[in-house]
């Protein structure tokens, strides 16, 4: 399934679901009233898709400051959503990871989100349902395998 030289219909497909998605997620977000900065379900959601990691690297990940991420680290210290672990390349600096408080809180978000959203698409029917299905698990595959690629050779 590679693509070497997407076309240009694809391109615009692509940015059209980009936009869709980041309407969905406001759309989402203003519905359920939660007053949690996105910033901070990212880097949940961070966490949770590519595991512990150091403070700079989180903040990259999260495409925030290093010293945004360091507010957000402690803030989700507090309420115990993450936990710092020992970094096992380098015994001086620590590396930050899900807490299982953290796991619940992002679960129960998505979960929040899911059900804000339901409304939108409850006249859809089974087929329909089965393409954004389908869809989803395209998109998981392709960023799963092939993320980490794209965003080093930006």
């Amino acid at each position: 399934m590679t693509n070497e030289n997407p076309t240009p219909e694809l391109q615009t497909l692509l940015s059209d679901l980009v936009s869709v998605t980041h309407r969905l997620t406001r759309i989402a977000a203003q519905a359920t009233g939660e007053q949690t900065s996105p910033a901070t379900w990212r880097t949940l959601s961070v966490l949770s898709s590519f595991g512990p990691m150091r403070l700079g690297e989180l903040a990259k990940q999260s495409r925030v400051s290093q010293p945004t991420m360091t507010k957000i680290v402690a803030n989700l210290n507090e309420v115990e959503w993450i936990r710092r672990i020992a970094d096992v390349d380098d015994a001086r600096a620590w590396q930050i990871a899900l807490a299982p408080k953290g796991i619940r809180a992002l679960a129960d978000w998505r979960e929040k989100l899911g059900a804000a959203l339901a409304p939108l698409f409850d006249d859809l029917d089974r087929e329909e349902i089965e393409v954004i299905s389908r869809a989803v698990d395209l998109l998981h595959e392709c960023t799963d395998v092939r993320a980490a690629d794209v965003v080093k050779a930006a």
